[in-house]
Parts: structure tokens; C-alpha cells; sequence
């Protein structure tokens, strides 16, 4: 037995969320990045994720911030290094326009400089681009449901290397690496120095660099001065 009017007609098929609603549910996301192989990987990581739909790609500042205005996604993954700027750059004339927007900062220079630029720019999350492409789409979950909340897997860690007194702590070899390349020496120099191959002269100052927070011997030697682990050159002097 029927009842007019609530039951659907023979063959029909039973009420569905409107299309309008349905979209309404997606994540729209723009992916800001110079290299078409990183867009490609990032592009297919999201479409697998039925709550996400990339709407547009760009490999510049200029591009990301004029497709951002222009589409209003939900969600910008922006690369670090762009070819007329830096992404956070970006981040800052996309977080002053729009206090809802989601951003996260991918990058492969992953030091602390770099985390704690995003978080003051204003991003959402920080992701090495070494991650997990689960991990980008988590941070992208994140960025939607709480835009202004900073999150990065380094975060507690990054912290507590910025306010300890003393830096971080580095082991006899990491230390003649520092000052060999305060010294202005080559890998193959440093090498040569400490006895080993360039390929383990490389991971020394690999793992250096990544307990400074650094992403090159500039930005080593500027933090290594700054924590006191190497003497200004004037310091010596009476």
C-alpha cells in the first residue's frame, strides 16, 4: 500500500543531495608550484580524495595570487621558491585579503627559518615536499577546518630550538664541519680535511645544517654565530 505523495513514482530513483550542495562540500584547491612534475603528483594525490577538487594550477607569485583572487579556493598548497619571488610573499597578500583562506607552505628547504616564516606569514601548515602525499592532504583537511591555526610535524621540536639559550647541540665531527665551512672550504676540501669521502662529507653537513634550521652555509654560519657556536671575526680582536 502507497502513500500519495511520499513515495516516488515506479522506476524513479530515491531523492539525492542536490548538485549545488554536493559541490558546496568540496574542497577547491589551487596548486602553486614551478615545477609541472610536483603540480602533476600534487593534482593526483587530490583528485584521488573525493573531497577535494583542484580548480587551476600557477608557477608564479603574479599567477598564484591573481588565480587565488579570481577563483577564491578554499584551499592554496604554495611552493616556497617561485621564479619572480617567494611563496611567502604570496602567503602574506593572500592571508591580508582573506582571513578564511587555507594555505599550506610546501618546500624542500624544511629548516626552521623557513617553518617559522610560514607561521609568521600567516600559512596554515608547513610540509617538506620529501613528505608523504597523505601528508599534504591532511595538512590541506587541516587548512580548510582551521585556516588561522599553524601546524607543522616539526612544530614542538622547531620550538624548542628557538629557545634554547645555548643552540643545538653538535657532535666533535659536526663542529670541525662548522668551522671548516666558516673557513670557506669546498665539500672537497672538507673532504680532504677530515679524511673521509665527499659523499660523507655531504651528510655531515647535511645533518649540520638540519639541526641549525638552515637550508644553506649562509644561513648555517648566520645561525651558528647567532646561538654562539662560532666566533664573530671581530670578536677576537682587542
Amino acid at each position: 500500500m502507497t502513500t500519495p505523495g511520499l513515495n516516488p513514482p515506479p522506476g524513479s530513483r530515491p531523492p539525492h543531495m542536490p548538485l549545488r550542495e554536493q559541490r558546496a562540500n568540496v574542497t577547491t584547491v589551487l596548486l602553486v608550484d614551478d615545477h609541472d612534475l610536483i603540480r602533476q603528483g600534487l593534482r593526483h594525490a587530490f583528485e584521488r580524495d573525493p573531497e577535494f577538487r583542484v580548480v587551476a594550477e600557477a608557477s608564479t607569485v603574479k599567477d598564484a595570487v591573481a588565480r587565488a583572487n579570481e577563483l577564491r579556493p578554499d584551499v592554496v598548497i604554495m611552493d616556497l621558491r617561485l621564479p619572480d619571488g617567494s611563496g611567502l610573499d604570496a602567503t602574506r597578500a593572500l592571508r591580508s585579503s582573506r582571513s578564511d583562506i587555507g594555505i599550506v607552505v610546501l618546500t624542500m628547504y624544511a629548516g626552521d627559518d623557513q617553518l617559522f616564516g610560514a607561521l609568521e606569514a600567516g600559512a596554515s601548515a608547513f610540509v617538506p615536499k620529501n613528505a608523504p602525499a597523505d601528508e599534504v592532504v591532511a595538512a590541506a583537511k587541516h587548512a580548510k577546518s582551521s585556516p588561522n591555526a599553524f601546524t607543522a610535524s616539526d612544530l614542538a621540536e622547531a620550538m624548542k630550538r628557538r629557545l634554547t639559550p645555548s643552540g643545538p647541540h653538535l657532535s666533535p665531527r659536526e663542529g670541525q664541519v662548522l668551522k671548516l665551512l666558516a673557513d670557506g672550504m669546498s665539500v672537497a676540501g672538507i673532504a680532504k680535511q677530515l679524511y673521509v669521502s665527499e659523499s660523507t662529507a655531504k651528510t655531515h653537513i647535511s645533518k649540520l645544517y638540519e639541526k641549525l634550521g638552515a637550508g644553506n652555509r649562509a644561513q648555517a654560519l648566520m645561525t651558528a654565530l647567532r646561538v654562539g657556536l662560532l666566533e664573530s671575526p671581530h670578536q677576537g680582536d682587542v
